[in-house]
Parts: C-alpha cells; sequence; structure tokens
C-alpha cells in the first residue's frame, strides 16, 4: 500500500523510503528529495523559484509517487536527467516520461541501455538551462562510462547532484583498479580541485554531504583502491 506523499521542511538530506519528501528551500530554488524502491534510490526535483520550472534528476523507481511529487510540486517539468545506465536509476523513466511528454537527458556513453530513446545527449562542460538555473554537466568516467554530475549554483553555493560517482565516504563502486583509477582521477580533478569545501553534495543514494567534509579522505581512497 503506497504512502500518502508528505513533504517536510527540516531539510537534513537524509531521506527513508516512503518516508517525508525533504524541501530545501532558496532564494533561487527549491530542491526536492524523495527516497524510492528497493535500492533507496533518491530522486531529485530542483525549481527555479523565479519562473516555476523543473528538471527531474533520476526517474529511479516508484513511478506513481514521482508522478504525485511533479503534479502537486513541480507542475512545469522541463527535462529528465539519468545520471547513468544501471537500471535502478530508471526503473520508472518510461513511465514518467510517457505522462509528462517532456524531454530525457543522458550522456551518449550511457544512453544505449536506458527504456527510453534520449531526446538530448549531453557532454562534459555542456550547459542544461532550467528557467533561469544552469547546471553545468560534469562527466565523471568509471562508475559507468557516461556517468554524469550536475553543478549549479544557488546561494551562492555549489550544489552537485552527483549520481553514483561521489558519496559519503567514498567514490562509487567499479569493476576494475583502472575504472577505480579513472573514477578518482574525475572526481579529484573536476570535482574538489573546481570546487571549494561548501559544495553541497547529493548522492543517488544515502545522504548529503560536503567537498570539505569528504577532501580529508581523499588519500585514503586513493590508497585503498574504493
Amino acid at each position: 500500500m503506497a504512502h500518502p506523499l508528505k513533504i517536510v521542511d527540516e531539510y537534513t538530506g537524509t531521506v527513508e523510503g516512503g518516508g517525508p519528501v525533504h524541501r530545501r528551500l532558496l532564494p533561487e530554488a527549491r530542491i526536492l528529495k524523495m527516497s524510492v524502491g528497493p535500492m533507496d534510490n533518491n530522486v531529485y526535483v530542483v525549481t527555479c523559484e523565479h519562473t516555476g520550472k523543473s528538471i527531474l534528476i533520476d526517474a529511479a523507481n516508484e513511478a506513481p509517487r514521482i508522478l504525485e511529487l511533479l503534479s502537486s510540486q513541480a507542475p512545469q517539468l522541463e527535462l529528465i536527467l539519468t545520471t547513468h545506465q544501471h537500471a535502478d536509476h530508471w526503473q520508472a523513466l518510461e513511465r514518467v516520461a510517457a505522462e509528462t511528454q517532456v524531454p530525457t537527458v543522458a550522456h551518449p556513453l550511457d544512453a544505449e541501455p536506458l527504456p527510453v530513446p534520449s531526446d538530448r545527449l549531453v557532454d562534459h562542460g555542456d550547459v542544461i538551462q532550467v528557467g533561469d538555473l544552469s547546471f553545468e554537466v560534469i562527466h565523471l568516467r568509471g562508475h559507468t562510462p557516461g556517468s554524469v554530475a550536475l553543478a549549479t549554483s544557488l546561494g551562492g553555493v555549489t550544489h552537485l547532484f552527483t549520481g553514483d560517482s561521489l558519496f559519503p565516504g567514498g567514490v562509487g563502486k567499479t569493476s576494475s583498479p583502472e575504472a577505480f583509477r579513472r573514477l578518482f582521477h574525475d572526481v579529484s580533478e573536476r570535482l574538489f580541485d573546481r570546487f571549494d569545501d561548501s559544495a553541497t553534495v547529493y548522492p543517488g543514494h544515502g545522504a548529503d554531504t560536503t567537498l570539505g567534509a569528504e577532501r580529508p579522505q581523499l588519500p585514503q581512497w586513493r590508497d585503498r583502491g574504493w
């Protein structure tokens, strides 16, 4: 039996399956975070406060709950971005895309396994515009060939939606030492070397973190190889 959708504004970044949706209110945008499915995937909806236009990041599972969230909180959905090709991140994509009739977005190296053709293919350095909000696409190779993160500046702070490439305590799972080295390099160079400690990280599963909280652990991650 589905749980009724509840929105709370006491944003902690820690959400649970079937639990409340957390809403983070910023001057330029609202960020909604919801946990769905058996792997507790995070679904994010970012809405421009000035225009009401929104982007959905990972239609991961529980399409009815995602559609209910969009209907009540983000009726002007503009885009659906899938961070990478792993199936737990797109179980609801086909239905949500069909019912909202909005374009879907992915990196070309991860687009083929998705259940719907991507309407827009993006690569490293591309910019996605949603209302007055700009999201920079950051290609992070290693967890999958075409994993991407999105970076946007809100309230003078960088907000990073990292999919399964960066979590509290480490980078995402990799299939070989070479893939780990590639992912560690990209996360180090394209995230930690570019953005300051205040940058907030919104991962594909689990709690939020900041680059500042994770930065001291980089040598340990490199040495352990995962």
